[in-house]
Formats: structure tokens, sequence, C-alpha cells
């Protein structure tokens, strides 16, 4: 706790602009080691301080106890197109909250995250076909077979210890990825189109095992006409742990298909492969298997959903995850938290809960 508090300290004295030297002098501390000290955890905080920083900042005292909250702990990185600023801190917020009881509950009900952190060895200065690589190496060891969209989820949640969660953010959020010192988050929009989740799923995996060497912009603008280099890196490797060169082999030769049997068959394989039809066509002419003369000539019309006139009827997959919900029903079994607590923070009701459990195939809880 004395880190917690000493974070969100640390985290409303940067949202003010205050120096250090500024509020050591409102606290009436002697010297600025002291606050130093206190917002690094290695100093405790005594009740009157805690009520005097109350004061300062002008918030409850919730503020820094609340352990169902994030606040200068975690770092965010969202994937969206167009959204306000004011309406993405809100969600953000929000997501933080939900996280942040996942976290403490996970705790309080036995669960110990993961010892060791997996990372990727890539840096800036690492090639576009070094994350190409990477993203194939992924694919392989871990074994995820001819259609890898298919279980990669599960295999981020259950051998690399990533919280996954399918979620309803704000309209133009597609994904975020989320580090905690204990724990790592991706959080996708389950509303997209399956093509695009996935794709969302690959791009933020990167970031959270290559977060350290290059941490990811706080917002992605996903319609920028000028990426950074660490999001086309994450594209690279997104694209090739989807679409590793040992899936597509099985599909032919490309060189000779034009024109239309080409926007057929690239709509038919991406459908296949659980991807969109057009980062199929840019990771086969990235690989050199389809020329750049026969991309040119596919209309952006005929990929468009996929080849189908609009869009179909996405089969959108249960909310959160079921490691989230078997936590909430184990720590609302066990008189950790209470379904009102649980409903706020999660803006549920009552009977979602009863869907939320059932969607999950876990047992609900003794107060449904």
């Amino acid at each position: 706790m004395t880190t917690t508090i000493g974070a969100r300290i640390k985290s409303l004295r940067e949202q003010r602009k205050l120096s250090q030297e500024a509020l050591t002098e409102q606290f009436g501390f002697r010297d600025r080691q002291t606050l130093s000290a206190i917002e690094t955890g290695e100093r405790k905080v005594a009740a009157d301080e805690l009520l005097r920083a109350a004061q300062i900042f002008g918030v409850s005292l919730d503020y820094f106890t609340d352990p169902f909250m994030l606040a200068g702990e975690g770092r965010f990185s969202w994937r969206q197109t167009g959204v306000d600023g004011d309406r993405l801190r809100g969600y953000e917020e929000a997501a933080g909250r939900f996280i942040a009881a996942f976290r403490t509950l996970a705790r309080q009900t036995g669960h110990q995250p993961p010892l060791i952190r997996p990372t990727l060895s890539l840096t800036r200065q690492s090639s576009y076909d070094d994350a190409i690589a990477a993203g194939e190496r992924f694919a392989a060891e871990f074994g995820l077979g001819d259609v890898p969209a298919l279980q990669l989820a599960e295999i981020m949640a259950e051998r690399l210890g990533i919280l996954v969660l399918m979620v309803d953010p704000v309209e133009g959020v597609s994904g975020a990825a989320c580090q905690l010192p204990e724990l790592d988050v991706v959080l996708i929009n389950r509303n997209e189109v399956a093509g695009r989740r996935h794709f969302d799923l690959a791009h933020e995996l990167f970031h959270i095992l290559t977060w350290e060497k290059m941490p990811p912009e706080h917002i992605e603008e996903v319609m920028s006409i000028k990426k950074s280099r660490v999001e086309q890196l994450a594209d690279n490797f997104a694209s090739a742990l989807l679409m590793p060169a040992a899936a597509l082999d099985r599909f032919g030769d490309w060189a000779g298909v034009t024109e239309k049997a080409l926007i057929d068959r690239l709509n038919e394989v991406a459908d296949e492969l659980l991807v969109t039809s057009q980062a199929l066509r840019w990771r086969l002419v990235g690989m050199g298997r389809l020329s750049r003369a026969q991309s040119d000539a596919i209309s952006d019309d005929g990929l468009r959903n996929n080849g189908k006139a609009k869009p179909g009827k996405t089969e959108v997959p249960p909310l959160f995850s079921r490691s989230f919900v078997q936590i909430v029903a184990t720590a609302l079994d066990e008189g950790k938290t209470s379904m009102r607590r649980m409903a706020s923070i999660l803006d549920l009701t009552i009977d979602d809960f009863a869907e939320l459990f059932a969607s999950h195939g876990v047992e609900a809880p003794y107060e449904l």
C-alpha cells in the first residue's frame, strides 16, 4: 500500500505540474528527499500526511487507498481512431478500475502473478525483417498451427500470463495494451470484425513483449498515414504471426492468379485464416509471393469486408474472459467483495452478471 500511495501522490503532482520542491513546501517537509522517498515507496505516509495530501489535491482519501483503481501505476497504449481526449481518459479510468479489481481479487483468492515476464529481443534499431522473423518464430514455437488466430488469445493467457479482455470500449477504440508492475493486460474491442480483432491482439502482444525497450505511444492513431517505427514493427510482427509462411504454403502459388480470380482467392484464404483480405494482400506482397503489379491491379472495393457486400453479422465473443470472470466469482463466493461493488466497477446490472457467468461456463456465485 505504501508504494501505491506514493505512486498516486506522484501522479497527482505531475498532473498538477508541481515540482517536488513546490509540493515539499506545501507538505511542510524539511527537504525534498522526504517527498521523493514517499513517491518511491521507501517511506511510509503518516495519517496526518495523508490527510494533508487529500487537502492539497482536493481529493478523497479513497483516491490514495482504494485498491480497485489505477492511479499513477498502469501504463496504457491505446489503439484508436479519432477518439476525443476527454472520452478516452474517461474510459481509461473505467478500464483501470476493472484491471485493478482483477489484480486485487486475484491476490486475495490465492493467485500469484507470473514469476517471469516474457520479452522479445528487439529494439528500435531492429529491422522490419527482424520483426517478421519474430512473428514467424512465435507462431512456430507456440504451436499455433494452420490458423494461428484461433489459439492466440489462449496462448497469451495460459502460457504468457497476459490478461486478455474482450471489452465494449468507447467508439473508435479497437484495442489497448496496459502494463503494471506485476500484470500485463490486453484489451480488445469485441465488436470489431474477427480479422481486425485478431490483428489488434497480435499487435498489442508485440507491445507487451517489447515494452521496456521501446515503450509504445500512449495514443496510437490507427489511420495515421505516417506511423512511428515502433508501430510499424508491431504491424510486421502481427502480420507474420497470424500469417506465417508455413500456414500460407498450403494455399499454393499466387504468381499466375489474376484479377477476379485473385480477389476471390484472397477473400477465401483470408476468411480461412481469420484475417482481413487487405492484411493478407500486403503480407503476400511483402513475402514476394504476390507481385506489386498484381497487387496494383486489385480493386480495394473487391477486398472490402473480405468480399462481402456488407459486413457479415459479427460473432461477438463473451465480455471480458473466463479467467477474469472466474476470479470475480471466487472473490464473491469468498466474501472478498460485494456484488454491488463489482456491478459498479464493471458497469453491469445483476441480470448482466448472470449472463456473464453463463457465457463463460462459470458457476454463478451464491449471491445470484
